[in-house]
């Protein structure tokens, strides 16, 4: 088959929260933009749930908000959690400076399809789905597109452009020989669903025991379920067979016995492989990664959504003006990595902390677990409850949108 080949002034490649976002704001700006979603759909097992306030925010600077809160989701105003039998709130987000003070549950499907119908509302966004990017275009030691197999077969888009957001096993970030530090991670997650009835806590919260962690999302109709176990554990589990693990979640949610049933097989349960890691340098001449595809982040805090949500913001408030001159060039590439850096490594320092202090000796005891220390303070301060919720919930220097919207004539 022929291939067919597209110019455009920025090729995204991945349509996830960093993608789906940055190729909107280009759009919205004006500017001929090209996302590559691999998949036929954007239904994934391990999309992340949380959409924090710092995104409401961006959605309300869009004017997106009161339309995005239409869809179907639930609201989380305060997080706690239960140590053995001692519980506690340790984030309180009533008094955030935004206009949402709580932390949307929502299908990350459900947002990215917002944003992809949002975004063809401007006659320069142009998505492919089902177009899995495969390599780079090199010329003279610049990348100046990419090659992308299609069901019709080979695409080749050429741009002024291309940015990798195609997550923690990005192929753009394996082409183009960048380097990254894996700072380790002692835990996967094993992710299932089960039933949520109308008497259940509305509440979304966490709860350690001996050797043990689950974490439950209210969606509503269902509960989505995050099991702990140690890092590479997924054999052992299977060899102690699914009843024993179907004793595990009710040993952690004893409410649950009406319906652990409806974890059938294996099957229904999916491994997440955690990962922290970072690359070194996030661009070369012609091309830039943002969001997993250059910082994959720990579930710890549902935070992942959102920084890759800030890094688009960035990019795109910084790339705006030159991409429609055709001037963009290695000095604005550096400056998306200079500013986005330290709110990265900040929070990845504090999920390391998580990982180092509470997650992994919560994992490796065999005796009921009491709250450390600060979250016992933190849980009889309800003052206190407030840094955490800032840190979580905006995070630190929050991106805010800077570009315009060709609609509005802005």
């Amino acid at each position: 088959m022929a291939t067919d080949v597209i110019t455009t002034r920025c090729c995204v490649a991945g349509g996830g929260p960093a993608g789906m976002m940055l190729g909107y704001l280009l759009a919205r700006a004006g500017i001929d933009v090209t996302v590559l979603e691999k998949h036929a759909d954007f239904l994934r097992d391990f999309r992340g749930d949380t959409i924090h306030p710092s995104t409401l925010e961006i959605m309300g600077e869009l004017g997106l908000l009161d339309e995005f809160l239409k869809l179907p989701h639930h609201k989380e105003y305060e997080l706690g959690g239960a140590f053995g039998r001692y519980q506690f709130t340790f984030v309180d987000l009533s008094h955030l400076p935004t206009r949402c003070k709580f932390i949307a549950l929502m299908p990350q499907w459900d947002f990215l399809n917002f944003l992809a119908a949002r975004g063809k509302r401007y006659p320069t966004f142009d998505l492919h789905m089902k177009a899995e990017a495969t390599d780079l275009i090199e010329e003279g030691g610049r990348v100046v597109g990419l090659r992308a197999t299609t069901p019709d077969g080979e695409l080749s888009i050429r741009a002024d452009l291309v940015v990798g957001a195609d997550g923690r096993h990005s192929t753009v970030r394996e082409k183009a020989g960048f380097k990254s530090d894996d700072y380790g991670a002692p835990m996967d997650v094993l992710w299932f669903r089960l039933t949520r009835k109308e008497s259940d806590d509305t509440e979304t919260f966490g709860h350690f025991e001996a050797g043990a962690m689950m974490i439950m999302l209210n969606r509503g109709d269902y509960w989505q379920c995050a099991y702990v176990i140690p890092k590479g554990g997924i054999d052992g589990i299977k060899a102690e067979g699914l009843d024993a693990f179907r004793k595990r979640v009710l040993f952690m949610s004893p409410f649950l016995t009406d319906r652990v049933e409806q974890l059938k097989t294996f099957d229904d349960i999916k491994l997440l492989s955690v990962a922290v890691d970072r690359l070194r340098q996030w661009w070369r001449p012609g091309l830039i990664c943002i969001g997993d595809a250059a910082h994959a982040m720990s579930p710890i805090g549902g935070v992942g959504v959102n920084l890759a949500v800030q890094d688009a913001v960035a990019a795109a408030n910084r790339l705006a003006a030159p991409l429609k001159a055709g001037t963009a060039g290695d000095d604005d590439l550096r400056a998306i990595q200079a500013r986005r850096t330290f709110p990265v490594r900040f929070t990845q320092a504090l999920q390391l902390i998580m990982q180092k202090r509470i997650i992994s000796p919560a994992l490796a005891s065999t005796q009921r677990p009491k709250p450390p220390l600060l979250f016992r303070l933190v849980g009889a301060l309800p003052l206190l409850q407030r840094i955490p919720g800032r840190l979580l919930a905006v995070g630190v220097r929050p991106e805010h949108v800077h570009t315009p919207d060709m609609l509005a004539g802005s």
